[in-house]
């Protein structure tokens, strides 16, 4: 019986697999003495100031409904943010919705644009979320490989994907990326946004990293193509609030209030007094990223010559905490069958470049969102697990 009604289910969510990273991570987990290198969770504790204001929340009975749009301090405090940081001007009332995170900005964006028939521009490697959602609409990804021109869309590929898919609802652009670290500067957005321009299509830019920018001021394309794009933020990598589950969607009002009904027909809103601490986040903590920045950075620094001596091949990252890495051509090349082998015999997870989409085998992804301590036993290891490799 239970068999026929999960056959009754939604087609298109029967089709899906589990997140092939958690399912990857919570195997080789299981192993005695991993180390992992695996999701991308900031390592730092949420600044105290911001733990203060969810307490005094809490104490003010703060626990009822709050708006779906999010609390009037939360907006205002998310459109000072974007203002303030990346120059952009969003009016808190009416084009400023706060989600259950990134995540929830991806999955409301993605619901309210598309059509079944619909087709989407994913370039990849890419966080894999937004292809379940597309699916789940009866739309279609359409994957357009990085993997040849350093892991940034050119506008020639752009270009030419547009011509190929005139049914093309909407890009997906995320930078700096999950999983490559790469980020497009002013300069490169200005030759996609001139190809957007042209076509009737909506950009979903999600910026989570943003505050992780390394080397240049983050750019958003927002301030290019305001009237096509829906913005994703949030404080959970800027404020080490992963678990706080508080993202911001921006866009222009027309199309915000249409994006608030999915909110209002799922979540209602997000919790109350996380708005209070993200409220305090981003009006009081604009900066609490800069020192994870460059503890980050250094961390990447250290990551990239180490995995560099043994001969992977590297994108060097401009931002988030990620490092992408091409596996050497003397060791095991399936992607999945190295980061198995690399966890069973060397002791350290790593995700699957294949996890990624198109362009993605061969390589694997470590995140070096974990202490310096842990990184050099990392890599200890994987010398370690190398030189086994290649006596053999």
């Amino acid at each position: 019986m239970t068999k026929d009604l999960v056959s009754k289910m939604n087609q298109e969510m029967l089709q899906l697999s589990p997140s092939g990273i958690l399912k990857f991570n919570d195997e080789v987990m299981q192993i005695p003495g991993i180390i992992p290198l695996t999701l991308g969770e900031p390592d730092f504790a949420t600044p105290e100031h911001i733990k203060e204001a969810a307490i005094t929340s809490i104490k003010n009975d703060e626990s009822h409904y709050a708006p779906t749009k999010g609390t009037k301090a939360l907006r205002d405090a998310a459109a000072h943010f974007l203002n303030t940081k990346y120059d952009l001007n969003y009016d808190p009332d009416t084009e400023i919705i706060m989600t259950a995170g990134a995540t929830g900005g991806i999955y409301t964006a993605l619901t309210s644009i598309l059509n079944p028939g619909d087709e989407v521009l994913i370039p990849t490697p890419i966080f894999p979320l937004y292809i379940p959602i597309t699916l789940l609409r009866g739309a279609k990804p359409v994957f357009m490989d990085t993997s040849k021109t350093n892991f940034v869309l050119s506008p020639e590929q752009l270009e030419q994907n547009l011509k190929e898919h005139p049914k093309t609802k909407a890009i997906i652009l995320n930078f700096p990326s999950n999983p490559t670290g790469k980020t497009y500067n002013e300069a490169a957005l200005k030759k996609l946004a001139a190809i957007i321009k042209q076509h009737d299509i909506f950009v979903i830019s999600d910026e989570i990293y943003s505050e992780l920018t390394y080397d240049a001021k983050h750019v958003s394309i927002a301030n290019l193509l305001p009237d096509q794009t829906i913005l994703l933020n949030g404080v959970s990598k800027s404020h080490a609030m992963t678990g706080w589950r508080i993202g911001i969607m921006a866009a222009p009002k027309d199309i915000t209030s249409q994006l608030e009904k999915i909110d209002q027909f799922t979540i209602t809103s997000t919790t109350t007094n996380a708005q209070a601490a993200a409220a305090e986040a981003l009006k009081n903590g604009a900066d609490d990223a800069v020192a994870m920045k460059a503890e980050y950075q250094k961390r990447r620094d250290y990551v990239y010559q180490e995995l560099k001596d043994l001969g992977f091949e590297i994108a060097n990252p401009d931002g988030a905490f990620y490092i992408f890495a091409k596996i050497p051509s003397d060791l095991i090349q399936n992607s999945m069958d190295f980061a198995y082998d690399l966890a069973r015999k060397g002791k350290v997870a790593v995700i699957p470049g294949s996890s990624f989409g198109p362009g993605g085998e061969g390589y694997i992804r470590i995140s070096y969102a974990t202490s310096m301590e842990n990184l050099e036993h990392a890599m200890a290891n994987i010398k370690k697990y190398v030189a086994a490799e290649r006596e053999n």
